[in-house]
């Protein structure tokens, strides 16, 4: 003890940054300069970058607070009943949800709703009789699903096009995932399980569904904490999918171990990855915009480029058009010409036309499918540097 006394006030900010934030608290408690050191705003300024990525002194409901120990302490306060751990990784997970979609998709991010309360949970709970996994419940607490109030989408044929999770569209099949909110989790698991015949229904809750015309919903097990999708079958026989390898999911009602991980935080964390590094994008579709699940960067598609004109083709699994015996998926082939156009026979064009295209499909190897003739659809694209 007499040796922390001399050392220098520099030295002893460094040693009580190194510590977690409780253990800084619990040394204040040892001597009147440990007090003060602890104490300093710098101190707690490094552990809200650290630990929460804050750059103000922000308390979880957002509001600025007189000091980033007292923001700190708030936060400590409003989630003391879960694993601290776990409350981190979950706002990084939203973190990184919001930034991309504030940067690149902001009409979709303003429909994101204020956390949910510890109230609303508890009453979602005793309505439905499930015990939510830790990290949903702490998922929900920082974003209560997203609700949207645009009427033109409301009305619209399409639906909405701003789920966050996104989807795909091929000739009239048109799929756009959201996160609903505890108010519709409820009403739309009291509307549909009951329909379903399936052993452990009762556990099932519905948390994402497609917010356009298609079909597509999502059951999450409150007591395994996997995450399920339907298929074609799921009104027949209940037949659902698992959206997650089940090894991976531990401990989703322990706070008393570390690792807490359910397929929700799972599923979400590997959403925001694609997001972030370019392997899922936005689409233009006539007059909206949505988050395309087929992927656009190696190895999950395939590119070549000839004559200065790129192609790319790419494929998702369509579980609601599936059977647990027979996957169905969909495939997506986009051409654009490089900036320095198309080049045949050394000569420069700045615009090209598809005029026959011939797609071979493999399954492990084995050609299903031998596509070949004239345009796309009877349509002869064109296009001017743009994807077609």
């Amino acid at each position: 003890m007499m040796g922390l006394e001399a050392v220098g006030d520099l030295a002893l900010h460094t040693i009580l940054s190194k510590l977690e934030a409780e253990d800084s608290a619990r040394a204040a408690c040892v001597s009147k300069k440990l007090r003060a050191s602890a104490s300093e705003d710098s101190l707690w300024s490094h552990f809200c970058a650290r630990d929460l990525d804050l750059s103000q002194p922000l308390d979880p409901h957002g509001n600025l607070t007189p000091s980033f120990k007292e923001g700190y302490q708030l936060w400590r306060e409003a989630f003391h009943m879960y694993p601290w751990s776990l409350v981190k990784r979950v706002k990084k997970c939203w973190d990184k949800l919001r930034n991309w979609l504030t940067i690149n998709f902001p009409e979709a991010e303003s429909t994101l709703n204020k956390g949910a309360s510890e109230d609303d949970i508890q009453e979602l709970e005793k309505i439905l009789k499930v015990k939510l996994p830790l990290p949903t419940r702490i998922l929900y607490r920082f974003h209560d699903g997203q609700d949207f109030e645009d009427k033109h989408f409301q009305n619209s044929l399409v639906g909405c096009p701003l789920g966050i999770i996104g989807g795909y569209s091929f000739y009239n099949h048109l799929v756009t995932v959201y996160l609903l909110p505890l108010r519709q989790v409820i009403s739309e698991t009291k509307e549909i399980t009951p329909k379903l015949d399936f052993p452990g229904r009762s556990k099932c809750v519905v948390v994402a569904a497609s917010c356009t015309y298609s079909e597509k919903l999502f059951f999450l097990n409150c007591t395994s904490g996997q995450l399920y999708v339907g298929t074609r079958n799921l009104l027949d026989d209940g037949e659902m999918l698992p959206c997650v390898p089940n090894a991976l999911i531990s401990s989703v009602h322990d706070c008393s171990v570390d690792q807490q991980q359910d397929a929700m935080l799972l599923w979400l964390e590997e959403h925001g990855r694609r997001l972030e590094n370019g392997i899922i994008k936005l689409r233009q579709e006539e007059n909206f915009r949505s988050i395309s699940q087929f992927p656009e960067e190696s190895p999950l598609c395939s590119t070549a480029i000839t004559n200065g004109v790129k192609v790319r083709a790419s494929a998702v699994f369509v579980p609601e058009q599936a059977t647990s015996q027979k996957y169905s998926f969909a495939y997506s082939i986009r051409m654009s010409l490089l900036p320095e156009g198309c080049i045949i026979n050394g000569m420069t064009f700045s615009s090209c036309q598809l005029h026959w295209r011939h797609w071979i499909i493999r399954a492990k190897d084995v050609v299903i499918a031998d596509v070949n003739g004239e345009a796309v659809v009877g349509q002869f694209e064109g296009a001017k540097g743009r994807p077609i």
